[in-house]
């Protein structure tokens, strides 16, 4: 879809290098964030934004914490990655890129090291920097839905260069894949950022920020839990809203015993019945009691389809 949903903007982000006005790109609907390493220290100037991606945290070594630079809204394409011609959508499938600025390479990590530049090593970042990363994929999934998941392997670099780490998607796998990637996971291109970079802690913190909990637990031979759907992100209940994740809610409102407030039943527009059933919901759960405003989140979404 080509209709933009949700927030742009990501809070706090600077738009001092902002290139959307100079380079415009194409509207969509994001469920994708791929992640990119700069392999260089400092905010890079992206030839003029030609070759910018949506969002780049630049590591504030002394405060421990990340500055984000905005320079395409969140579902607007941005050009970092390769798009060949005749070939799969890129850039503008369905994609948010993010760059981290640092390296991702042994060679320039002990280089830089040796000569006393200050950076962060990506596949050894320090815990607020992943905290940093994880922070921004937690409101991807509230505000737009995308899913704290993604693929197996993040093999380290250079051998995740082209598909050394047979880590790099098939055209069709990443026309279907729904989540967080790395550039070295993107098909078409052949770069192998951000290396290894500890993926499975970044979504253990995205996923304690919202408490939801980590889905990676051991099998066992009990029966199985009902699997709870993904929260597809608040965008899809505001005033006036259509689609099938309203239905989907209210069905389970009813479900559960919190649909008096519809006088028919539940729809696909959502409307004040939809928000006072939520809040009901929101009231009679302790964890949930001191925001019972009646729009769904995360948490409440998981604690209703438990």
């Amino acid at each position: 879809m080509s209709t933009k949903t949700g927030p742009q903007r990501y809070p706090g982000a600077s738009r001092a290098n902002w290139y959307q006005d100079d380079f415009g790109g194409d509207p969509m609907q994001v469920d994708v964030v791929v992640l990119h390493t700069t392999e260089g220290p400092t905010l890079p100037g992206y030839d003029g934004g030609s070759t910018a991606p949506n969002l780049t945290a630049v590591p504030d070594l002394a405060a421990k914490k990340l500055k984000w630079y905005q320079h395409f809204d969140i579902e607007t394409s941005s050009r970092a990655l390769v798009n060949l011609r005749g070939g799969v959508e890129t850039n503008t499938l369905n994609v948010c890129q993010v760059e981290l600025v640092g390296t991702c390479d042994p060679k320039t990590h002990a280089k830089w090291k040796a000569a006393g530049t200050a950076h962060v090593y990506w596949p050894d970042a320090p815990d607020w920097a992943l905290h940093g990363v994880a922070r921004f994929l937690s409101w991807m999934h509230e505000e737009h839905g995308v899913p704290l998941s993604g693929p197996k392997s993040w093999p380290a670099y250079p051998s995740s260069y082209g598909s050394g780490g047979g880590q790099r998607m098939t055209a069709a796998r990443w026309t279907d894949f729904k989540g967080v990637c790395g550039h070295m996971h993107v098909p078409e291109n052949v770069h192998g950022d951000p290396g290894a970079i500890d993926f499975a802690r970044i979504l253990k913190y995205a996923k304690a920020d919202l408490d939801l909990g980590d889905d990676d637990t051991p099998q066992t031979t009990t029966p199985a839990k009902p699997t709870v759907p993904a929260f597809p992100g608040r965008k899809y209940f505001v005033a006036g809203a259509t689609n099938a994740h309203v239905l989907q809610l209210g069905k389970q409102l009813v479900k559960r015993g919190f649909g008096d407030h519809y006088k028919v039943g539940p729809s696909k527009t959502w409307g004040e019945a939809d928000r006072l059933n939520v809040r009901d919901f929101q009231k009679s759960r302790k964890e949930l009691r001191g925001d019972a405003d009646g729009t769904p989140g995360p948490l409440t979404w998981r604690l209703l389809f438990s």
